[in-house]
């Protein structure tokens, strides 16, 4: 991770209070002195400011139930930030793995590992999503074997990854990806001629929503290790 976060997250400083104290050297990697706040740091690394070796806090990995009309910010803007929901502190280290729309609700997955989430948000290790939604229209015959096959989005080069479609009510279905592009959901169908009313995750690889709306707890050791496989 880079020095300044290293820092940050063995320490109570801010980010602009660790890359001061970085930049006028007081700070020092494997006996050299750094004055890069950008410089890439490993956990192995002997960091020491002023005089004293610094040792990061533990990663979190948390699971929370967004409520709609929040975004996956750690700051508050035109809705407020999920992160009102934590009673942690430094949240500011914290960030949401694939992020939702302010008007989507469900499971979102919350950390301070930078690699831990790469393995889940990278297509190539095509993560499974699983989403309930709702839709304007009933849906039309042959639809779940496009979702299969891929589908062209209005402005992608490239099809969709095969996707599954699982019926469930005239208007309502479980969709499956293993993709995060765009507004994906609600540009698939449109693609097939329909409208999203309203979206929600379920599950996250092998992570189901299991807390009420709002409500949040750190993964378990199995959940944490499921995704670095």
């Amino acid at each position: 991770m880079r020095l300044d976060r290293f820092v940050c997250k063995s320490t109570e400083f801010t980010r602009a209070e660790a890359t001061q104290k970085i930049n006028v050297g007081d700070v020092c990697v494997n006996g050299d002195t750094v004055t890069n706040e950008a410089v890439q740091v490993h956990e192995s690394n002997t960091v020491m400011l002023d005089g004293l070796r610094l040792k990061a806090r533990e990663f979190r990995y948390i699971l929370m139930h967004k409520p709609a009309n929040t975004i996956c910010s750690n700051v508050d803007e035109f809705y407020p930030s999920v992160f009102n929901y934590l009673d942690i502190k430094n949240t500011s280290e914290l960030h949401v793995v694939g992020r939702l729309d302010a008007d989507t609700t469900g499971l979102i997955l919350i950390t301070d590992d930078g690699r831990w989430s790469f393995n889940i948000t990278v297509p190539s290790k095509k993560c499974q999503k699983i989403y309930r939604v709702e839709l304007s229209y009933e849906i039309a015959d042959g639809v779940e074997a496009k979702f299969k096959n891929g589908l062209k989005l209005q402005g992608e080069e490239h099809l969709t990854q095969p996707a599954s479609l699982k019926i469930i009510g005239s208007k309502e279905v479980l969709l499956t990806i293993t993709e995060g592009k765009f507004h994906q959901i609600k540009r698939m169908m449109a693609a097939v001629g329909n409208r999203v009313v309203s979206l929600h995750r379920e599950a996250i690889g092998g992570v189901s929503l299991d807390v009420g709306l709002g409500q949040w707890r750190y993964l378990t050791r199995d959940e944490i290790q499921s995704f670095s496989k």
